[in-house]
């Protein structure tokens, strides 16, 4: 069974960090495309980041395109999100997601960043 769990959100002061986790069970997140979206409030889901399967391509939206990394981790079978000079815009609900599509709805828990003075 496939099954995903983020971690690591807080609440942050603006220019500060934070690195979010994404346990995966059930398949093998190094040879499998992955991506991070956030759900704003009162938004639907935007695509954050994506890594490609088995290589290291990664690929960013514009508004996170220097400040944000994605990274994955073979032996603890983990995604990361590094999230550094947050904004309050960041503020959002953040999901790991199997694949490159952005589903219409959350499938897993998520993790919580609120970017706020």
């Amino acid at each position: 069974e496939v099954q995903l769990v983020e971690s690591g959100g807080g609440l942050v002061q603006p220019g500060g960090s934070l690195r979010l986790s994404c346990a995966a069970q059930g398949f093998t997140l190094s040879t499998t495309a992955m991506s991070w979206v956030r759900q704003s409030p009162g938004k639907g889901l935007d695509w954050v980041s994506a890594i490609g399967s088995g290589g290291d391509k990664t690929y960013y939206a514009n508004s996170v395109k220097g400040r944000f990394t994605i990274s994955r981790d073979s032996a603890t079978n983990t995604l990361y999100l590094q999230l550094d000079s947050l904004k309050i815009e960041d503020t959002g609900m953040y999901y790991c997601v199997k694949g490159l599509d952005v589903p219409t709805s959350p499938l897993s828990p998520g993790t919580q960043v609120t970017v706020s003075p």
